[in-house]
């Protein structure tokens, strides 16, 4: 999937993962009781990222986002800095 967003400085495109819709122990969530998950794959990386690259999962701050929807894909633009890690 190639991002139709092209992130300048230190800016990161992701797309948020999918919210659960099951709990652990098989009771379906409504979707006003979904989480709104922290954790997307990056999509794009713009020049001045260092530590993060195209492809990997990164767990973010949740109210440090923009988001945007193209296409029915809703994209996140993050700086790196709130980025808080990568997932393996």
């Amino acid at each position: 999937m190639s991002s139709p967003i092209t992130p300048l400085g230190d800016r990161i495109v992701a797309v948020r993962e999918a919210a659960k819709t099951q709990t652990a122990s098989g009771i379906y969530l409504p979707d006003n009781a979904k989480e709104k998950p922290v954790v997307a794959k990056v999509e794009a990386i713009g020049k001045e990222v260092k530590n993060v690259k195209v492809g990997d999962k990164i767990l973010y701050k949740e109210y440090s986002t923009t988001e945007l929807k193209i296409d029915g894909t809703e994209y996140l633009v993050v700086k790196e800095e709130d980025v808080l890690g990568t997932i393996a």
